[in-house]
């Protein structure tokens, strides 16, 4: 992996500023080259090449460095992973072309529905989650978040989901390399298989993090917690899957999903996406640009065609006092279906306002 910083001796006393800022700078490079990544991830890079120690002290300096790096403007708040907040908002638009066009931008062909296997990825932890997500998110894959030990009933409603797709079912999961984090996989494979009784196919891997990982990428180990009821029969150190460079990790997944996907017709399917992405880009303009149609109270399509610029003319000619009848007419309907365009009208008009 590149790395365009050095190895040092690890400050014990209080840091100088010009040792603060060489510090720094070390950090906006690893977290321009590993991006997104968590805060833990950033510990773990600078805490192996020798740059904080390995302890509680460390952690808590990188996360005041960090924090006062994206305060100052100098690494992006996008470059760093926070799952564990989000926002619950439905989505609305302006107009119906409004939304066609953001279904186009949106507009995904399903990938897996005619492949053999269903394909999950799980992990432990919410942060490792936002890590994962550019690629679960590119392949159309679930991105499932245990937090630890999951709930029976997170456990109960992913084995219906694929009681549900009847395929065989396949779970890659990522996790800490420690008794509750080995512990936690081997419940999610358990309850999964108890829920769906046998009557579907199911194949679990534990993607990461591996004994071969640890030595292939010499990642660096922790004291296990003797708090861990579970520690007694563990044996030797424990690693976090933080410790992994988040670039490999996604590589490691997306390796997994690969195997899943037919070449092919993954060609076939990029190639109707992008049509039908643009047939649904003309949809939303010529919704723009041509006369539009309303419904009426009991939900009957309005004999009445009124361009959206005209709109303003429309209403400006009604309010002028003008003879509705004269305006009926000069649009061939009765005057109740004008009245309904009327109300119409109006409303799109404050909605533009607002």
């Amino acid at each position: 992996m590149p790395r365009n910083y050095e190895p040092r001796v690890v400050k014990r006393g209080r840091r100088s500023k010009a040792e603060m800022r060489a510090l720094k700078d070390t950090l906006v490079t690893i977290a321009e080259e590993r991006r997104p990544l968590s805060i833990r991830h950033l510990f773990y890079v600078a805490e192996s090449a020798g740059h904080v120690a390995k302890t509680e002290k460390g952690y808590a300096t990188i996360k005041r460095a960090t924090r006062d790096l994206r305060m100052d403007g100098e690494i992006p708040f996008s470059y760093f992973a926070d799952s564990t907040r989000w926002m619950r908002k439905p989505q609305t638009f302006d107009s119906l072309a409004a939304a066609l066009a953001d279904t186009a931008a949106c507009y995904r062909r399903s990938l897996w529905r005619n492949s053999p296997d269903r394909v999950e990825i799980w992990t432990e932890k919410d942060a490792v989650a936002g890590i994962l997500y550019e690629v679960t998110e590119r392949w159309d894959v679930p991105l499932m978040v245990a937090r630890g030990y999951s709930s029976l009933s997170f456990l109960h409603s992913a084995a219906m989901a694929a009681l549900e797709d009847g395929r065989p079912a396949v779970y890659y999961h990522v996790g800490d390399w420690d008794p509750s984090g080995q512990d936690a996989a081997r419940d999610i494979e358990a309850k999964l298989r108890r829920f769906t009784e046998g009557k579907v196919e199911i194949r679990f891997e534990r993607l990461a993090v591996t004994e071969e990982q640890i030595a292939e990428y010499g990642l660096p180990t922790r004291p296990t917690k003797k708090s861990d009821p579970r520690s007694k029969k563990w044996k030797g150190d424990s690693v976090e899957v933080d410790t992994l460079d988040p670039r490999v990790l996604r590589e490691i997944v997306d390796d997994a999903i690969r195997r899943h996907v037919d070449a092919d017709q993954l060609a076939t399917l990029e190639v109707a996406e992008e049509s039908e992405r643009r047939i649904l880009d003309l949809w939303a303009g010529r919704i723009d640009e041509e006369h539009v149609t309303y419904l009426d109270r009991g939900g009957n399509e309005l004999p009445l065609v009124v361009p959206r610029s005209d709109f303003p003319r429309f209403l400006a000619r009604v309010d002028s006092g003008e003879s509705l009848d004269a305006i009926a007419s000069e649009y061939g309907v009765d005057r109740e279906h004008l009245e309904e365009a009327i109300c119409c009208a109006r409303y799109e008009e404050k909605v533009k306002l607002c």
